[in-house]
């Protein structure tokens, strides 16, 4: 099953750190739309270890820190599908780091509730 995740190719790598590594979304929700992935496939994100944890924390830090210097993006949404349920499609935890631009939406207030809506309309 690994063999076929594309989350398990390192071909588009941005930072890494032993358990994880950052590259940019294929399917982007804003200019400098990241996904932090731990490099063993687990499909869970509470199934992750206290150490691919840490270090999706870590590169969530660094990339910030790049779309800062690259984007000037005014604010950020982070976030998590766990399950199918909850719309995760592919089953390879990766971690969402969506820049957020003043005027992207007309009203943000909801945070990420206003990201889904919008990209459910299109």
């Amino acid at each position: 099953m690994a063999d076929e995740c594309e989350l398990c190719q390192l071909d588009q790598v941005l930072f890494e750190e032993p358990e994880a590594y950052v590259r940019f979304d294929n399917n982007s929700l804003s200019r400098g739309h990241v996904l932090v992935i731990p490099r063993r496939h687990v499909a869970d994100f509470f199934d992750m270890t206290a150490a691919e944890k840490a270090s999706v924390v870590v590169l969530l830090d660094r990339a910030r820190a790049h779309l800062d210097a690259e984007f000037h993006p005014d604010g950020y949404n982070i976030g998590v599908n766990v399950g199918r349920a909850a719309g995760q499609s592919r089953m390879h935890v990766h971690v969402h780091l969506i820049p957020r631009y003043t005027g992207d939406v007309a009203d943000p207030s909801g945070g990420i509730r206003c990201v889904l809506s919008k990209r459910a309309q299109h």
